[in-house]
C-alpha cells in the first residue's frame, strides 16, 4: 500500500513540475560528471526521464543490472548537492527504487543512496527557485516520512539522519557554477508545510519494539519539534499521549527518557495547552510520569539524573493543573505529597527511607517545585484528605520561624531564605482549606510570634534574591508580607474560632503598631512593598473588627489616626501605578464596605470605624468628613460608590451634617454641588434623556438610561429582581439621594439654578423609581395575558397617572427655574449695561472738566469768564439780608488768579521767602517778611503795615 501512495505522490510531483516550469528545456538535465569535468565543477546533461523510464520496465532480461547501474550513476552525478529544479525526478526514481525493495533487495543499497544524497545541501540557479519549486520540495520531504514504513533499520536511520541533517547544514563540498545553496532553513520550512512531523509519529507507533530505529525517530521529533508549525501537527497526531505513555519504556542508554522529555517539554510550550493537555490527562501517562518520578527521585544521584527529575516535575505540575487529570487516582498526589514533606515531618514510607536531600541547585529547585505543586493540587478539594495525612501544614510551619544554625539540610542562607517565602506563601493557599490542621499547630501565635521578630531590628540580612523576595533585600518586608498574606486569607474566612483566637492574642494592637513602624521606615525604593504590607493590615483589621463593637473599640483612636493618615495621600500619587489605589480602596473598606461588584463582593459589610460612637465622633473631629469629599471631588469613579456609601452611613450621625455643609472645594464649591455634579455626569453617562438644561424629556420615564431602553421587559419570577430594581445598585444615584435627602433637600448652600433643575428630579428619585417598578409590573401582566380585575386595573392606572403627573410637575417647575432664572441673568446683565453706562458718563464729564481746565490755564479771557461765572456762584449762594450786629468775615482773597476754592494756608518751604516775597506776595495782604519756621502767619516788628484791614485770616 505504501509502495502505491508513494508512486502516486511521486507522479503528482512531476506533472505539477511540468505544470509550473514552463522553461524552454525539453527534458530534465543532471550533471553526469568525469573526473575532469569533475575537477571543473561541471554538471553534464543526463536525462532522468529515461532513468524514469528504464525503472519503470519490467520482465526483461538483464534490466536490474542496468537499472541498478544508472542509479549508481545518478548518485554519482549528485555528490554536491541537489538541483531544486529537479529535486521531484529525483525523489520519483528514489519512490520507484523503494517499491523495487520487497521483490528485489539489491535496490535497498540505491534507496540508501538515494536517501543520502537528500543530507546534500540543496542547489538553487534562480532566486525565484525556492518560492517556483517549493510545493515539489514539500512534497519530495514528506515522501521521506512515508518511506519509514520500509521494513529496513539501516534504511530507516538513514532517513532520520538524513533529516537531522536539515538541522545542521553544510556548505557544498564544491562550487558548482551557477548554482547557489538555498538558504539554511528551507529544508526545514518545506518539512513544515509537508507535513513530514505527522508521518514521524507515526513512525513511533511502528517502531515500539525496535529500539534502536524507535530512538532515532525520536531525535528527529526532537529536532522537529523546535517549530510551532510541527508541534501543532504533533498535537493532532497524538504525539503527547504516544510519547509519554512509554515514558518508562526499558532503555539502557536514557536516551529514550531524554529525548522524550524534551519533545513532551516542547509541545507544553509551543502548542495550545487547551488542546494538549487533555491528550497527557489519562491514567497511562500519569503512571508512566509517576514511575519515572519516583526511580530518578530514589535512584537518580548524578547531575544528569536530578536534571532530568526536575523536568519531569514540571511537566506533571503543568498536567496537574487540568482538573480532570486522575492525579489522585494514579497515587501521584500521595507520593508528591510526600515527597515534599518527608524533610520536615519524620515517614516511615519505604519509599523515601533512607533519602536526603543536598544543598545542591537541582534539589533547592525540586524543593521549590514541590511547594508549587501542593498549590495546584489543593485546588483539588479531593486532595484534602491527602494534604491532612501527609502533615502539610506541619511541615511547611517549620518555615514559619527564626531562620536557625542547626538544619536538617544545610542550605544557604539564600536559599532557606527562599524556601521560607515561598512555604509561607503555600500555606496561604493550603491553610485555609484545613483549618483544624491550622488551629492544631497553634497557626495564629506561630505567625504572630514571627510579625514579631519581623519587626525587630537584628543582624539577619534578608537577600531578597526571588520572585517572592521582591523588595525585601536588607529588610524583613518580604517576610512580613507573606506573613500577612497569610492572616489575610484566614481572617477571610469568617470562621469565628480563629478571629477570636486572633483577637485574644492582641492582634489588632499588633497590627496598628506594625503599621505605624513602617511608615517611619520607607523609602522610595520599598515603597511598592510597604504600600501592599499596608493595604494587608487594613483588610485584617477590616475582617477582625465586623460587626464586633468591642473589636472597633480596640481599634479605637489609634486605628482611626492611621486611617486618616492614608487618606491624606497626595492625590498625583494614585496615579503613580505603586499600590496607593489599592491602599486607598483599603483604607475606605475599613471605615465601611457596602458594595456589591464582583471587584469587591468578598469585601461586603467589613468595618472598623461605623458603628463605633466614639470612633465616629472622632473621624468627624479630626476632618475625615472633609477628607472623604476631598476625595470623592477627584472625581475618580472607581471610588465614588465606596464614598458615597460611606458618606450615607455617616449621614445618620447628627454631627455629620453641619461638617457636610462646612466643606469647600476648588472655587468655592459645596458638597451639594459636587453630589448635584455627579448625579449629571452619572446620568450622562447611563444614557438619560435631558434636554440641553437638564430638563426631563419623557416624563412617563424620567429615569430610565439606554440600558433599559434597550433591553424588553420580560416576565420574571417574584424572587428576581426586575431591571428598575437592579438599576438602584448598579449606580450611585440612590446614594445621592440618600445622601441629600438627609441633608435637607430645602436647605442646600451653594447651589446654582442648573443645580436647583438637577436637584427638583433628585428630590423625586423615589417617586419616579416607585412608578418605573409598578409600570414594570404593568407590563408583565400584559406580556402574560393577565387580566387584573377591576379595582387593581384602576389601581394600577391610578398608580401610572399618578407617577407621570409628578414627572409633569417636576417639568414644569424645572421650566420655571429656567424661565426665572432667564429673567435673573437679563436683570443681571441689565444691571452691568447701566454700571458700563454710569462709568462712561463719568469718564465724559471727567474729559470736559478737564478741557474746562486745559482752556481757563491757556486763556486769560476764559479764565476770567470763569472768574466772574465764579464769583457770580458765590454771591448767589449767600444770604441776601445780613443780621444785626453780625461781623462778616469774607472767605475769597482779592488779587488770587485761580477758580478753584482756596484750602488753608500752607507755607512751603523750598525758595527761601526773601527771594520771592512769601507764597502771597502778590496778594492785598502780602507780608514783607514771613517766618520761615511753619506754623501760622506772623508779623515782624521790623515791617510796616499799611492799610492793614480789620479782617480774619483764614487758616
Amino acid at each position: 500500500m505504501w509502495t502505491e501512495k508513494a508512486a502516486a505522490m511521486a507522479e503528482a510531483q512531476e506533472s505539477g513540475c511540468r505544470n509550473k516550469s514552463s522553461i524552454s528545456r525539453q527534458t530534465p538535465v543532471a550533471g553526469a560528471v568525469t573526473e575532469d569535468d569533475e575537477a571543473q565543477g561541471v554538471f553534464k546533461p543526463m536525462d532522468l526521464n529515461h532513468v524514469i523510464k528504464l525503472l519503470e520496465e519490467t520482465n526483461k532480461d538483464g534490466l536490474e543490472e542496468k537499472q541498478l547501474k544508472f542509479v549508481k550513476k545518478l548518485v554519482q552525478c549528485y555528490q554536491n548537492g541537489l538541483p531544486l529544479r529537479d529535486l521531484a525526478q529525483i525523489f520519483k526514481i528514489l519512490n520507484l527504487c523503494a517499491g523495487k525493495i520487497k521483490n528485489q533487495p539489491r535496490f535497498i543499497e540505491s534507496a540508501y543512496d538515494i536517501i543520502k544524497l537528500c543530507g546534500l545541501p540543496f542547489l538553487k540557479k534562480k532566486v525565484s527557485d525556492e518560492i517556483t519549486y517549493a510545493e515539489d520540495t514539500a512534497n519530495s520531504i514528506a515522501l521521506l516520512g512515508d518511506l519509514m514504513k520500509i521494513p529496513s533499520s539501516e534504511l530507516r536511520i538513514q532517513i532520520c539522519k538524513c533529516i537531522v541533517d536539515f538541522y545542521h547544514a553544510e556548505p557544498p563540498k564544491k562550487h558548482i557554477p551557477g548554482y547557489q545553496q538555498a538558504c539554511s532553513s528551507y529544508k526545514i520550512q518545506m518539512a513544515e508545510v509537508g507535513g513530514l512531523a505527522k508521518t514521524m509519529v507515526q513512525a513511533v507507533t511502528l517502531l515500539e519494539n525496535q529500539l534502536v530505529e524507535k530512538l532515532w525517530v525520536l531525535k528527529v521529533l526532537q529536532h522537529l519539534s523546535t517549530s510551532e508549525v510541527n508541534c501543532s501537527i504533533m498535537m493532532k497526531a497524538q504525539a503527547a499521549s504516544g510519547i509519554c505513555a512509554h515514558l518508562n519504556d526499558p532503555d539502557p542508554s536514557g536516551q529514550l527518557l531524554f529525548r522524550s522529555s524534551e519533545i513532551l517539554w516542547n509541545l507544553l510550550e509551543k502548542s495550545s495547552k487547551e488542546e494538549i493537555l487533555p491528550q497527557l490527562s489519562n491514567l497511562e501517562c500519569l503512571l508512566a510520569l509517576k514511575e519515572v518520578f519516583k526511580n530518578l527521585f530514589m535512584r537518580g544521584f548524578s547531575h544528569y539524573d536530578r536534571q532530568l527529575r526536575n523536568d519531569i516535575l514540571v511537566i506533571t505540575t503543568i498536567i496537574a493543573q487540568n482538573p480532570e487529570a486522575p492525579m489522585i487516582e494514579c497515587g501521584f498526589a500521595k507520593d508528591l505529597i510526600l515527597f515534599a514533606t518527608f524533610n520536615e515531618v519524620k515517614s516511615q514510607n519505604i519509599l523515601v527511607k533512607g533519602l536526603k536531600l543536598s544543598n545542591s541547585y537541582e534539589d533547592f529547585e525540586l524543593k521549590k517545585l514541590l511547594f508549587n505543586i501542593i498549590v495546584i493540587l489543593c485546588k483539588d478539594l479531593p486532595t484534602i484528605q491527602l494534604l491532612i495525612e501527609g502533615s502539610v501544614v506541619l511541615a511547611l510551619f517549620t518555615y514559619v520561624k527564626k531562620p536557625e544554625k542547626q538544619r536538617t539540610i544545610d542550605w544557604s542562607a539564600a536559599q532557606y531564605e527562599e524556601l521560607q517565602l515561598h512555604a509561607i506563601a503555600t500555606l496561604s493557599s493550603v491553610a485555609p482549606l484545613l483549618i483544624e490542621e491550622y488551629m492544631s499547630c497553634q497557626g495564629n501565635a506561630q505567625v504572630l510570634a514571627f510579625l514579631e521578630w519581623c519587626e525587630i531590628e537584628d543582624s539577619f540580612f534578608s537577600h531578597g534574591n526571588s520572585f517572592h523576595g521582591t523588595g525585601g533585600r536588607g529588610n524583613k518586608f518580604a517576610q512580613m508580607r507573606y506573613s500577612l498574606r497569610l492572616l489575610r486569607a484566614m481572617v477571610y474566612l469568617e470562621d469565628e474560632t480563629v478571629n477570636t483566637d486572633l483577637c485574644e492574642k492582641g492582634t489588632i494592637q499588633q497590627m496598628i503598631g506594625i503599621f505605624k513602624n513602617i511608615i517611619s521606615k520607607t523609602n522610595e525604593k520599598e515603597e511598592a512593598i510597604v504600600l501592599e504590607i499596608q493595604s494587608d493590615i487594613l483588610l485584617i483589621l477590616s475582617g477582625l473588627c465586623e460587626h464586633h463593637i468591642q473589636r472597633k473599640e480596640i481599634f479605637g483612636t489609634e486605628g482611626v489616626d492611621i486611617v486618616l493618615h492614608v487618606m491624606k495621600t497626595d492625590p498625583r500619587k494614585l496615579q503613580s501605578g505603586l499600590g496607593y489605589n489599592v491602599l486607598l480602596f483599603s483604607t475606605l473598606d475599613s471605615i465601611w464596605f457596602g458594595g456589591t461588584s464582583e471587584e469587591h463582593a468578598r469585601l461586603l459589610h467589613r468595618c472598623c470605624i461605623l458603628g463605633c460612637y466614639p470612633s465616629e465622633d472622632y473621624f468627624l473631629e479630626k476632618e475625615g468628613i472633609f477628607l472623604l469629599l476631598d476625595v470623592l471631588a477627584l472625581n475618580e469613579k472607581k471610588f465614588c460608590n465606596l464614598i458615597l456609601g460611606i458618606m450615607v452611613e455617616f449621614c445618620d450621625n447628627p454631627k455629620t451634617a453641619a461638617h457636610v455643609n462646612a466643606w469647600r472645594g476648588k472655587k468655592d464649591q459645596t458638597a451639594a454641588s459636587l453630589l448635584i455634579k455627579l448625579w449629571r455626569k452619572e446620568e450622562k453617562e447611563l444614557g438619560v434623556k435631558r434636554d440641553k438644561n437638564g430638563k426631563i424629556i419623557d416624563t412617563k420615564k424620567p429615569l430610565f438610561t439606554s440600558f433599559q431602553e434597550e433591553q424588553k421587559i420580560i416576565p420574571l419570577p417574584a424572587n428576581c429582581p426586575s431591571i428598575a430594581v437592579m438599576d438602584v445598585s448598579e449606580n450611585i444615584r440612590a446614594k445621592i439621594y440618600a445622601i441629600l435627602g438627609k441633608l435637607d433637600f430645602e436647605n442646600l448652600p451653594g447651589l446654582s439654578a442648573e443645580d436647583f433643575v438637577t436637584l427638583c428630579i433628585i428630590h423625586r428619585y423615589l417617586d419616579f423609581k416607585i412608578g418605573e417598578i409598578w409600570n414594570e409590573i404593568y407590563e408583565e401582566i400584559k406580556l402574560e395575558k393577565l387580566r387584573p380585575v377591576t379595582t387593581d386595573k384602576k389601581a394600577l392606572e391610578a398608580i401610572t397617572t399618578a407617577s407621570e403627573n409628578i414627572g409633569k410637575m417636576v417639568a414644569s417647575l424645572q421650566s420655571e427655574i429656567i424661565e426665572s432664572q432667564a429673567c435673573q441673568d437679563v436683570q443681571n446683565e441689565q444691571k452691568v449695561y447701566a454700571k458700563i453706562q454710569a462709568t462712561h458718563k463719568q469718564r465724559e464729564l471727567a474729559n470736559k472738566s478737564w478741557g474746562n481746565f486745559l482752556a481757563r490755564t491757556s486763556n486769560a479771557k476764559t479764565l476770567k469768564k470763569a472768574k466772574r461765572l465764579q464769583e457770580k456762584a458765590i454771591k448767589a449762594s449767600r444770604y441776601h439780608e445780613r443780621p444785626q450786629h453780625a461781623i462778616f468775615h469774607p472767605t475769597d482773597i482779592k488779587g488770587l488768579n485761580t477758580t478753584v476754592p482756596s484750602g488753608g494756608v500752607v507755607t512751603v518751604e523750598s525758595t527761601p521767602a526773601r527771594l520771592v516775597g512769601g507764597p502771597l506776595a502778590d496778594t492785598d495782604i502780602a507780608l514783607k517778611k514771613l517766618p520761615i519756621r511753619g506754623g501760622a502767619l506772623q508779623r515782624v516788628k521790623a515791617v510796616k503795615i499799611e492799610e492793614a484791614p480789620k479782617k480774619s485770616i483764614p487758616t
